[in-house]
């Protein structure tokens, strides 16, 4: 799974990879060493693949009753994603990509748990695959709610050692692109989903502070002493 991330982007390495026509949130780009769930992730979606957006991270259906649903939603996994009646219309219709600096995972060694910080091996910008939807609140229906999950899957090399879970990767233009094309199959949305080759992330051990929400600063990224 994909519990918490960080986002510690500059605007320089957005435009290098994602272009000079990105056009940046109105309030600027976030800083958050320890995004948790329900809290605001920064996207890219297929409705406009030039505008960074702030979106609450843990989807809620259009149809649901409210907003509870979402901190069980998170993540959505990517065997059946197309059947399940909470992600079959967003996974046709509604994809986002999902920009990080690394996220966390924690390793578990009998009883003992150990956070671990995972981010790309090349200092590329982490873009993981999401799905989002738009949640009418039924007192105020004119300012809906946008909502996304990180869809997982199979961990590969470097992973495997510490989560049976991982978040599945975009890590190409080219797929980049094909995420966010509406003319995507959604046979081709899927083949686009799968495990990262080995050798592409680095992690390393970082505080259990990390595990607290109200920790949020460059301490949470750094190494762990052993």
């Amino acid at each position: 799974m994909c519990g918490r991330y960080s986002i510690v982007i500059d605007e320089a390495k957005l435009r290098q990879q994602f272009g000079n026509e990105l056009k940046f949130p109105p309030a600027g780009l976030p800083t958050n060493y320890n995004v948790a769930p329900t809290q605001q992730g920064l996207v890219l979606t297929d409705r406009d693949p030039q505008q960074l957006q702030l979106f609450r991270w843990g989807l809620v259906p259009f149809w649901a009753k409210d907003l509870s649903i979402g901190a069980r939603m998170i993540n959505a996994r990517r065997e059946g994603i197309e059947d399940k009646p909470s992600f079959r219309q967003a996974i046709r219709q509604r994809r986002c990509l999902v920009l990080a600096d690394s996220f966390y995972e924690w390793q578990r060694v009998g009883k003992a748990k150990t956070p671990h910080r995972i981010l790309p091996a090349d200092g590329q910008l982490l873009v993981m695959a999401g799905i989002w939807e738009q949640w009418r609140p039924p007192d105020d229906p004119e300012h809906p709610i946008h909502t996304f999950s990180i869809i997982t899957g199979d961990p590969n090399a470097e992973m495997d050692a510490i989560h049976d879970r991982m978040p599945m990767l975009l890590y190409t233009p080219q797929s980049q692109a094909r995420w966010l094309d509406p003319a995507t199959s959604l046979d081709g949305v899927l083949d686009l989903l799968h495990t990262p080759p080995g050798g592409m992330l680095h992690h390393y051990a970082v505080s259990p502070l990390v595990g607290n929400v109200r920790n949020n600063g460059p301490e949470l990224h750094a190494a762990q002493v052993a």
